[in-house]
């Protein structure tokens, strides 16, 4: 854990642009999916990161939301080259966000020429895949950070500025409870992947009737002899849904990571509106901001 004066626990590389809406389309049920066009802040985003946004010209709601990136875009790939020629770099955000209050609902009747106010990127991000197996839990919406961090670890890209040294994972697997089967979003850009996509439902309309809890457990069941230092479990989503998940893992002995989802308003540690209890080493708790020294924290070091 980062000590509170050090300097990752600042948004010293973040910035403040207004941006134009690329496009804004309907993925679900009350789900969208906003792009807009940043090539800077782009290339320096790492999947887990966030960034915080608000509606320009507009006072209601004053403060900004975060968002998760859900990933980076090359928006004109070229259409010639040869292997030797550099990677193209991102030039756009993909938001995947759910309706459910005032700022989302106006956003949703976004179209593109619109603005935003965005700033970041923002929070710490996901640890650097270094798993065979790679197990993604989700619940609600929270899949949104998973696609970028899916592409990692496959090595399908490269995120960051300075590109982040990681194994290649074996396995990806995402396990995403949603509460019906017309709730699930952006499950195609996942199987395109090549990830193993466990679906559960709260009324069993698509996939396991029941919690996505008991896909982990099974998943966790299928690893064999998988040693469990291959193996790496990542959860965002309702709170109760990650202490579950933190348990599981504590008792199959697999590093856990949860990206927290706590209220945020200003996004870069002023205000203190999004603090967690989290343990230091020896056991200890005090309260982190999640925004700059999250939201990805180890789920062993959790108050839950």
């Amino acid at each position: 854990m980062s000590d509170s004066h050090d300097a990752d626990c600042f948004a010293d590389h973040a910035s403040f642009q207004t941006v134009e809406v690329v496009e804004n389309v309907r993925l679900a049920t009350d789900t969208w999916r906003i792009r807009f066009r940043v090539p800077e802040m782009a290339r320096q985003f790492v999947p887990g990161q966030f960034l915080m946004m608000r509606l320009a010209g507009y006072d209601d709601p004053l403060l900004g939301r975060p968002f998760a990136l859900y990933d980076t875009v090359v928006a004109d790939p070229p259409s010639l080259g040869t292997s030797s020629d550099p990677a193209p770099s991102p030039t756009d955000i993909d938001v995947v966000y759910l309706v459910m209050g005032k700022m989302t609902t106006r956003l949703a009747r976004f179209r593109p020429g619109d603005k935003l106010d965005i700033w970041g990127p923002l929070g710490n991000g996901f640890p650097a895949p270094a798993a065979d197996d790679l197990i993604l839990v989700g619940g609600g919406i929270g899949q949104t950070p998973f696609l970028a961090y899916a592409r990692e670890a496959l090595r399908r890209r490269k995120y960051g500025e300075s590109a982040r040294q990681q194994s290649l994972a074996r396995r990806v697997t995402l396990c995403y409870g949603a509460r019906r089967a017309d709730y699930l979003a952006g499950v195609a850009d996942f199987e395109q992947l090549g990830v193993d996509v466990r679906i559960s439902t709260d009324d069993g309309s698509a996939g396991h009737h029941g919690f996505v809890t008991d896909l982990v457990r099974h998943v966790l069941a299928q690893g064999g002899d998988s040693p469990s230092a291959s193996r790496q479990i990542v959860c965002c989503g309702p709170w109760r849904m990650m202490q579950a998940v933190a348990e599981i893992a504590r008792a199959q002995k697999v590093p856990c990571w949860a990206s927290l989802e706590t209220p945020m308003a200003c996004g870069i540690g002023i205000c203190f509106s999004c603090v967690a209890r989290i343990r230091d080493a020896a056991g200890n708790w005090d309260y982190r901001r999640t925004c700059v020294e999250g939201p990805v924290f180890d789920a062993e070091r959790v108050v839950w």
